[in-house]
C-alpha cells in the first residue's frame, strides 16, 4: 500500500556535524553533503541525535540548516531536525527550516518534561498547524524518557502535515501498530533494526552508519526491494557487527565521529559532554572497521 511519506522512504542518513577547535566546520560539512549526493543517499537530515543539536546553539542550530540545504541545492532531500521540548520553539525551528529550503522536518519528542499523551498529540499538531512542511515524528523514548504510544502517533498522523515517524523504540510490536492502524511510513531509527522494519512494512532508515557506508545500506534497501531477500540478509549480516559497534561503544554519536576520524573523513571532535571514546573502545571499533573492510 502507498503510505503518506513515501517520497521520504529509502535511505536518509542523519549526518553528524563537524567541528574543528569546538567550532562548526562548515567546509567540512559541505563535503559530508557531496559525499552522501554521490553516493546516492536519498536524503541527509543535519541537526538531529547524530549532529550533536544539544549542544548546538540557537544560531548554530539554524546554520547548519542552512548549509546543508544550501549545499544540497535540490540534488538531495533535506530532512531538517527541529524538535524541542518547547512547542513554541519548535514551530520557530521548523519555520525557519522551511525557509532554509529543507524538505521535511524531523521532530523529535518533548524531552525531560515528559508531557501527557495528549500533550505530545497537542505539541505535533500546533506545530503541523503552523508551518506547512511534511513533518517526521521521532520517538526515541530511550533519550526522551517516554514513549509517544502507538495510539497517540496514529492520533498525531490523521494530520495531513505529519507524514512519517522515525521509528526508535526498538519494539516491533510498536511498529507493527502504526503501520497497521495508520497511512504513516515508518523509518527505523536503528540500523540493525532496518530489514526486520522492511519485512513489516517499514519504509527505510535514518541512518548513523550511512555516514560511512551509505552505499551498503542503499544495496540492503534495494535487495528487499527488488524481493531478493537472501541478498538483502547478507547486507543485514554483513552491516551488522558495524551497525552494533557504532551505537553500542558509547553514546552516538561518539563512535560513528571516531569511525570518521579514523578513515580521514572527520576530526572525530564532539563537544562536551559528550567525550571521546577510551583507548580500548577506539582499538575495537578501528578493528570492526578493518574486519569490515574499511581501512583505517
Amino acid at each position: 500500500m502507498s503510505r503518506k511519506g513515501d517520497s521520504f522512504a529509502g535511505l536518509t542518513v542523519a549526518l553528524v556535524t563537524p567541528f574543528q577547535d569546538g567550532e562548526i566546520d562548515e567546509a567540512a560539512l559541505r563535503k559530508l553533503v557531496d559525499f552522501q549526493v554521490e553516493a546516492g543517499t536519498d536524503c541527509v537530515s543535519p541537526v538531529g541525535t547524530t549532529g550533536e543539536s544539544p549542544t548546538l546553539t540557537h544560531d548554530e542550530h539554524e546554520r547548519v540548516i542552512s548549509i546543508v540545504c544550501e549545499q544540497a541545492a535540490g540534488r538531495i532531500k533535506v530532512m531538517a531536525g527541529t524538535g524541542s521540548n518547547s512547542t513554541a520553539e519548535a514551530t520557530r525551528l521548523t519555520k525557519f527550516a522551511k525557509a532554509a529550503g529543507a524538505d521535511s522536518a524531523l521532530l523529535v519528542a518533548p524531552y525531560y518534561n515528559k508531557p501527557t499523551q495528549e500533550g505530545f498529540f497537542q505539541h505535533y499538531t500546533a506545530i503541523a498547524d503552523a508551518v506547512e512542511l511534511p513533518i517526521v515524528v521521532y520517538n526515541i523514548p530511550g533519550r526522551t524518557a517516554k514513549n509517544i504510544e502507538p495510539d497517540t502517533i496514529v492520533r498525531i498522523g490523521a494530520h495531513p502535515n505529519v507524514v512519517a515517524v522515525k521509528e526508535s523504540t526498538g519494539s516491533m510490536d510498536q511498529a507493527s501498530q502504526i503501520l497497521a492502524t495508520s497511512e504513516l511510513t515508518v523509518l527505523s531509527g536503528d540500523d540493525s533494526l532496518t530489514l526486520p522494519l522492511l519485512s513489516m512494512g517499514g519504509g527505510g532508515v535514518v541512518s548513523v552508519v550511512g555516514n560511512i557506508v551509505p552505499k551498503d545500506v542503499k544495496a540492503l534497501l534495494a535487495a528487499f526491494g527488488a524481493g531478493d531477500l537472501a541478498e538483502a540478509q547478507r547486507w543485514h549480516h554483513k552491516l551488522f557487527p558495524l551497525c552494533r559497534d557504532l551505537l553500542g561503544l558509547a553514546t552516538n554519536p561518539i563512535p560513528i565521529k571516531a569511525a570518521m576520524q579514523a578513515l580521514g573523513r572527520d576530526t572525530g571532535e564532539v563537544r562536551l559532554p559528550m567525550t571521546p571514546l577510551s583507548e580500548a573502545e577506539n582499538a575495537r571499533l578501528v578493528e570492526t572497521l578493518k574486519t569490515y573492510g574499511l581501512e583505517a
